[in-house]
């Protein structure tokens, strides 16, 4: 049974105006977060610190997550304008980049955030695809034996995800679906246990930790120079949650102030993740030396126990689903809310139909919301099946959106927010902070973009 009405543009959750009710905490905050880091980024870690080698490896993974915390610290005293406590809120990282920096850097800002968020929709679709592959070649190893080829394709499982992605994208917006962070959270857990563990038992399998300080050799120094780059891009794109930290920052409630429990979850949330990401980084190369797979759970580095192979898989494919969608929300209210307000009279736009079905919560429907967010959908699938090379894939996009979106914004709007003049000791400290990460970026950027060229011609 269907009941129409239509959906008040002027109840947007914009102001301190009582209209909507936040009830986001602490931890639920922290399982946004890890939902949004701990993704298939950290199953390329142990193949980034193989191309690093062992100094190099553990030092970049450290000194990204010191990035990722400044940048987070940086941004999350930007959720309020001009104060950061009782100032007004700036629910989106395009509203605060709007309301200190200017129209211009608005358009610059809006187009690498929202293409470094559909472009990790398109990495989820490839690792879901991968995961799921990689059940059905363990269970052929385990019955045919580790020689047999056991290859199969990609798109019917990219398909698979994807349709779970259409129905799962009705989710209104990121304050009803802490659920599913929480459930994504917690499947990031266990794979990320498993990786870890897998690693160290077969350390102790081999009774020697493998590896070098210079890393996987390579048969040039122009060929080491271009996977170092890579590998750079790919723990890049494994950190940073900046994009879409104000978004889930507008979900917490308050007191206490929103940026003091940001700053606590992200310290919280960060700890947490760098100690899986040097963990399953270093076991895995120790387990495995120069021949470390670029993705630890479905290169084959490991086939036994094929069981609890399977489980990690399974794991990784439900938290790239509640995964997505953290990525995919903030996209889906920019443009259901612009096309609200360009055409406020449109029935197609903004009514609504609440359906009950037996045993299920009421649920809404809009018609807009469900083509588009369809649409969204299928085109990161369609993407997928046409670039299916993951290392590459995260190398360009972390390398792409790390400077600006992780750094360059927050540092320059810090820098308004608290009125600091030009060459006083804090700006010299976050400007030289900035061009360091800048050149760290276009080098990520240059190296990923060479191996996904090379992936694609060879």
């Amino acid at each position: 049974m269907a009941v129409q009405h239509t959906l008040e543009v002027a109840n947007d959750r914009c102001g301190d105006d009582g209209c909507s009710v936040r009830t986001g905490t602490v931890w639920t905050c922290i399982a946004h977060i890890i939902a949004a880091v701990i993704g298939s980024g950290v199953l390329s870690l142990a193949w980034s610190t193989a191309q690093l080698g062992w100094i190099a490896g553990p030092v970049s993974l450290l000194c990204f997550a010191i990035v990722t915390y400044v940048s987070a610290f940086l941004l999350s005293d930007c959720y309020r304008s001009p104060d950061s406590i009782t100032g007004k809120r700036n629910h989106s990282y395009m509203d605060a980049v709007r309301l200190n920096l200017g129209r211009t850097q608005t358009w610059f800002c809006g187009l690498l955030q929202y293409l470094s968020l559909y472009g990790c929709g398109i990495a989820y679709v490839i690792t879901s695809s991968t995961s799921l592959r990689s059940i059905q070649r363990a269970n052929c190893y385990h019955k045919e034996g580790h020689k047999v080829p056991c290859e199969y394709g990609d798109t019917i499982y990219m398909l698979l995800f994807g349709g779970i992605e259409i129905v799962m994208s009705q989710i209104p917006d990121f304050h009803n679906m802490a659920w599913l962070s929480t459930v994504a959270a917690l499947m990031s857990f266990c794979y990320s246990f498993i990786g870890l563990a897998l690693g160290f038992a077969k350390v102790i399998e081999n009774g020697e930790i493998k590896g070098s300080i210079g890393g996987v050799p390579a048969d040039s120094l122009a060929q080491k120079l271009w996977l170092a780059f890579q590998a750079l891009g790919d723990i890049a794109f494994s950190y940073p949650y900046s994009l879409i930290l104000l978004e889930i920052q507008d979900t917490l409630k308050s007191p206490p102030p929103e940026n003091q429990t940001m700053k606590k979850a992200s310290m919280a949330a960060i700890f947490i993740t760098t100690f899986f990401y040097l963990c399953c980084g270093c076991f895995g190369y120790a387990a495995f030396g120069n021949n470390t797979p670029g993705n630890l759970l479905t290169g084959f580095g490991f086939y036994e126990p094929y069981w609890l192979i399977d489980f990690a898989n399974v794991c990784i494919v439900l938290h790239l689903v509640g995964g997505y969608q953290v990525y995919s929300q903030p996209v889906f209210a920019f443009v259901e809310k612009w096309f609200a307000v360009k055409f406020p009279n449109s029935g197609f736009l903004n009514n609504f139909y609440t359906f009950k079905l037996p045993l299920l919560p009421v649920f809404q429907l809009n018609p807009f919301r469900l083509c588009f967010r369809t649409a969204y959908v299928i085109s990161t699938t369609g993407l997928a099946m046409l670039f299916p090379y993951f290392n590459q894939v995260l190398g360009v996009l972390g390398a792409l959106g790390f400077w600006p979106l992780a750094v360059y914004f927050p540092v320059e709007m810090y820098f308004v927010q608290r009125k600091i003049g030009a060459w006083t000791r804090k700006w010299v400290v976050l400007q030289t902070f900035s061009i360091i990460c800048l050149l760290v970026s276009l080098l990520a950027l240059i190296g990923s973009i060479e191996g996904l060229i090379s992936a694609k011609l060879s």
